[in-house]
């Protein structure tokens, strides 16, 4: 049974507490992985605590809303918010990520060098269903395509990254020649929850 939270953003106050306290151990990434997936597990076990203004499809653009920034940039927490049928490029994040499913569906497609330099598809797609979660760095294997399994509802995933995902130069990358061209996502709120005023 579950226990019923003061406030819908307390899952996500938890989260961030628990996280800055494993930042601070300084463990290394397969440690830090292995606790912080758990508590990204437990975040999306509910669908009951995102505000419904960072969870808004584009009608054209997936969009990328920042629920957290750890001040020292260790760590940042988005919700990534899929139109029907919405679909990202090939890319990369450079830092370790934990992808969890709060809503809808997402597929994963991994993507690997070939011996010609392109960007092929590495195994098969994989469909990542609510409550569950999955990772991504650049020890893991980072280049993947992500698309909404659905082609008429929204669907919302949220992420975890070793950074502060939206000022982090990564890649988009043309997979028919592996050619990589830089970005730098920014986010699409300017505005982020109070996880520290009394409400939460």
């Amino acid at each position: 049974m579950h226990t019923a939270l003061a406030h819908p953003l307390t899952r996500l106050k938890r989260v961030v507490q628990a996280m800055t306290r494993l930042t601070d151990q300084g463990l290394e990434e397969a440690a830090l992985l292995a606790e912080a997936a758990p508590l990204m597990r437990g975040l999306v076990e509910r669908d009951d605590w995102l505000p419904e203004a960072l969870a808004q499809p584009h009608p054209e653009f997936y969009r990328q809303y920042l629920l957290h920034a750890d001040p020292l940039g260790r760590f940042s927490i988005v919700s990534f918010v899929w139109g029907p049928g919405q679909q990202t490029p090939v890319h990369d994040h450079t830092v370790w990520g934990i992808i969890a499913m709060l809503r809808g569906a997402e597929f994963s497609q991994a993507y690997a060098r070939t011996a010609d330099g392109a960007l092929a598809p590495s195994g098969p797609e994989h469909r990542l269903e609510p409550g569950q979660v999955e990772m991504v760095s650049p020890t893991l294997g980072d280049v993947h395509r992500v698309r909404n399994a659905f082609a008429d509802k929204v669907s919302i995933s949220i992420h975890m990254y070793g950074g502060n995902i939206g000022e982090v130069r990564r890649h988009v990358f043309d997979a028919a020649t592996g050619q990589a061209k830089p970005f730098v996502s920014g986010y699409s709120n300017t505005m982020v929850p109070n996880l520290w005023g009394p409400t939460a």
